[in-house]
C-alpha cells in the first residue's frame, strides 16, 4: 500500500498490530533489545548496538508471520514502521492498549 503522510499510515500500521499478542511481542522485544544495548554500551561493548535490530526484529517478524499472518510493514515502509512502533509501545506502557485495538477495528473495518 501507498500512503501520503505518516498520520495516513499509522491506523495502517496499527491494523497490522490488531492482536494484542504481536503488540506485546514487539514491546517484549524492544525493551529486551534497548536493555541489552544499553548493558553493552555501559560495559563499553560496542558490538552489542546490534542487539537492537536483532532482537527487536528477530522477535517481531515472526509475531506477523505466526500470529497476525501478515507481512511486517517494516518491509514497505522502515522509517514510518520504526516511528509507529515506538508510537505504539509508547502507547502500550500508557495503559492504551484498548485504543490501539480501537483504532486497528476501524481501519480493518474500512477496508477489507
Amino acid at each position: 500500500m501507498t500512503f501520503d503522510s505518516y498520520e495516513e499510515f499509522w491506523p495502517y500500521y496499527v491494523a497490522m498490530h490488531s492482536r494484542a499478542a504481536t503488540r506485546w511481542v514487539h514491546l517484549t522485544g524492544t525493551l529486551t533489545g534497548l536493555a541489552v544495548t544499553a548493558y553493552g554500551l555501559a560495559r563499553g561493548r560496542r558490538r552489542y548496538l546490534a542487539a537492537l535490530p536483532l532482537i527487536g526484529y528477530g522477535t517481531a517478524w515472526p509475531a506477523h508471520f505466526l500470529i497476525e499472518g501478515n507481512n511486517p510493514a517494516t518491509f514497505g515502509h522502515p522509517a514510518w514502521s520504526l516511528r509507529g512502533d515506538a508510537r505504539m509501545i509508547r502507547m502500550m506502557l500508557a495503559g492504551r492498549d484498548a485504543e490501539l485495538d480501537e483504532i486497528a477495528r476501524k481501519w480493518l473495518a474500512g477496508n477489507r
